[in-house]
């Protein structure tokens, strides 16, 4: 079992060979996520924004931290590091949107947050295998593209300029999800690739996801 997490992956266009210092650009520009999660655990303490919020900042931290083992450690084990930490807070930001934007009860939130990832799950699976090969595997990531503009919508007609941050990561993540896209097609001109492009712009998309955190998301009476 452990050779297979040791199986070796090579990806993107940086990348030449298994070694430890294979992809410096697309490892060093990780520090682009923590950089953004430490301002956000800045910018949360200072505006009291509270607990839930404080640990979305370092969740993004823990974004950049994985992403950095994976693009050195490339193999099927470090691609979990990768992955997971980028998946939960996925599914913390959305339970944040219902909570503390919407002004959800508990019940309600779940229910609605079963609801979307359900419908999204299902549009998700129903991209038919060419798209998902000629989009370099990035229609896996419609789900978190669809929670900010969904959610951003309903937040943004709410009256509350949390939506406006979401409609703009949205956006954001539009041009990322491209760069990511295009990473094996450019090789041959470009032999860096553009993945590092993926992780800077998601880098400024979540940045912009926490300033909406911690101007907007402080808890009201007892919602928590």
């Amino acid at each position: 079992m452990w050779q297979t997490f040791l199986t070796p992956i090579d990806l993107y266009c940086e990348r030449t060979g298994p070694e430890f210092w294979a992809e410096p650009v697309n490892a060093l520009t990780n520090l682009a996520f923590i950089a953004a999660g430490l301002w956000g655990v800045r910018e949360v303490r200072r505006r009291g924004t509270g607990t839930f919020a404080e640990v979305l900042a370092w969740w993004v931290v823990a974004i950049g931290i994985g992403s950095a083992l994976f693009h050195t450690f490339a193999n099927r084990g470090t691609i979990w590091a990768d992955v997971l930490p980028i998946a939960g807070f996925t599914l913390a930001y959305t339970l944040f949107n219902l909570r503390r934007f919407l002004g959800m009860k508990w019940g309600k939130a779940i229910v609605v947050f079963v609801a979307f990832y359900t419908v999204a799950g299902l549009i998700t699976f129903a991209v038919p295998d060419w798209l998902r090969q000629a989009s370099n595997g990035t229609t896996g990531y419609l789900p978190p593209f669809l929670a900010l503009a969904f959610f951003g919508a309903w937040v943004a007609a709410s009256g509350n300029r949390a939506g406006w941050y979401n409609l703009a990561g949205s956006a954001i993540f539009v041009v990322s999800v491209i760069c990511r896209m295009i990473d094996p097609l450019v090789c041959g001109s470009f032999p860096l690739g553009t993945h590092f492009l993926w992780h800077i712009l998601n880098a400024v998309m979540l940045g912009v996801l926490l300033a909406a955190t911690a101007r907007f998301g402080k808890a009201v009476g007892s919602r928590q």
